[in-house]
């Protein structure tokens, strides 16, 4: 029992009147390890909980279990720190040496840390989300971290994009408000078509989609845009909603094989590009 005291009470640094022994660096890590243990548990118990006891949005329960979980975290590390012995005064010289740091070094942590927390609660992006970033990425919105936010593209690739982006950067929210979305299928028919006849081949079939919203202020049409230099050229305009919004490439595309099965059924030529060369006789004898 002595030896085992021993071992407890050993000094593993002993400088400048600071003493840390053996129970005290345990003691710091195992609160350290059950705090993280309890922001996990506890965020998934209070999930079952709010669920099944009131009618919080799910966007209001994500931010409240992330909120919750950075909480138990950062009372864990102060109560670990102060199982190291640390008092106020050194906690306070551990803060300068930290701030020293995001001047140097960590700003860029900091501001995606702060990015995530304006993020959560400004509800501006939700788990769920279908969005396109500047830079071109179109994606899911998967996870919302202390540091990043995970989209997954169309391509079920996981992509992890700093905070400060979302802020720094326009981003383009596709189900914000609502999951509701317009899609502009441009096409063309040959000259001698009619344009009539056109649009109501097209809205037919169109119609026949299960995924075409229809009524009031979501009917389909199809508008005739301009005289282009081989074609008639034509704007498919459909709403979706849901799911079928995150899958713009498939859209397309069955919107456009709808498009050519209502023209060749109806015998409406579909152009290719042409182009007219007229040769002048007087070329002949330049040439001589």
């Amino acid at each position: 029992m002595d030896k085992f005291k021993a071992v407890l009470e050993f000094r593993l640094i002993d400088v400048a009147g600071y003493q840390l022994t053996v129970v005290e660096l345990g003691s710091s890590l195992a609160i350290l390890l059950i705090a993280i243990v309890l922001s996990r548990n506890l965020s998934n118990y209070m999930t079952r909980i709010l669920t099944a006891r009131s009618r919080i949005s799910p966007m209001q329960l994500y931010t409240f279990n992330r909120i919750l979980g950075y909480a138990i975290l950062a009372i864990g590390v102060l109560v670990s720190l102060g199982m190291l012995g640390l008092s106020t005064d050194k906690l306070m010289l551990v803060v300068g040496a930290l701030g020293v740091g995001i001047g140097f070094g960590l700003q860029n942590i900091v501001n995606n840390f702060v990015s995530g927390i304006i993020i959560l609660f400004e509800k501006s992006l939700r788990v769920g989300d279908f969005v396109e970033l500047e830079s071109g990425l179109l994606g899911e919105v998967k996870e919302i971290n202390i540091r990043s936010t995970l989209i997954r593209t169309l391509d079920n690739a996981d992509i992890l994009v700093p905070n400060s982006e979302f802020i720094n950067n326009r981003v383009n929210n596709w189900t914000l408000s609502d999951d509701e979305r317009r899609f502009l299928i441009p096409f063309g028919v040959a000259y001698g078509s009619d344009p009539q006849k056109v649009q109501d081949v097209v809205l037919d079939e169109i119609k026949k989609m299960p995924f075409t919203l229809t009524g009031e202020r979501r009917e389909p049409s199809v508008l005739m845009t301009e005289f282009g230099d081989s074609s008639l050229d034509f704007d498919l305009v459909v709403w979706l909603k849901g799911d079928n919004v995150k899958r713009p490439g498939l859209i397309r595309s069955s919107y456009l094989l709808a498009i050519h099965k209502a023209l060749i059924d109806n015998a409406i030529e579909i152009p290719f590009p042409q182009r007219d060369l007229h040769i002048r006789s007087g070329l002949t004898s330049v040439a001589k």
